[in-house]
């Protein structure tokens, strides 16, 4: 076993890098029954007190019921390397296929049963806290040209869910 259990603040700090690559998934389910998604939205610091991590899931995601049936989610860090996992999870749907089988990825589970993969470099496991859509009446003036003309391009506006890290495991040295 590479992970190890770690401070989450340490993992917080690798995290942006990472996302900027287009190689962090978002799980939710339980061990049995679950599904991921590559994802470029995350937010990870301190709200309410507590080390949090906000994540983004659009309704007419195989993955938006899962968020919304479980108290936990987790965001793995996969290496570099691992591009066509990474690319698989983020164009085909588990709806049609198992995706984790696919790519040969081990499950592990955390705190709350929430699945992660032993891959990984980088581990949040979060509990939920509080979800909240987004909403295009909300965009401010200052950002309704970047915004708006292409955002609902794809479908339809996504469901933040801000959860409290509970656990976080990293592949590193301490």
């Amino acid at each position: 076993m590479r992970l190890h259990l770690t401070d989450p603040q340490t993992v917080i700090r690798d995290l942006l890098p990472a996302l900027g690559a287009e190689n962090a998934l978002l799980t939710a389910g339980t061990a049995d029954r679950r599904n991921t998604m590559t994802i470029g939205w995350c937010q990870a610091g301190r709200l309410w007190g507590l080390p949090t991590c906000t994540v983004y899931v659009r309704p007419e995601r195989y993955t938006y019921q899962f968020m919304e049936d479980q108290a936990y989610f987790t965001v793995s860090v996969l290496p570099a390397d691992m591009k066509n996992a990474m690319a698989l999870c983020g164009t085909k749907s588990g709806r049609d296929m198992d995706k984790i089988k696919e790519c040969g990825l081990t499950v592990r589970t955390g705190a709350g049963e929430a699945p992660f993969f032993e891959e990984a470099e980088l581990v949040l496991v979060c509990r939920t806290l509080y979800a909240q859509d987004l909403e295009a009446a909300r965009v401010l003036p200052a950002g309704e040209a970047d915004i708006l003309p292409s955002y609902g391009a794809k479908g339809g506006w996504h469901r933040a869910y801000t959860g409290e890290i509970v656990e976080a495991y990293s592949a590193r040295s301490s």
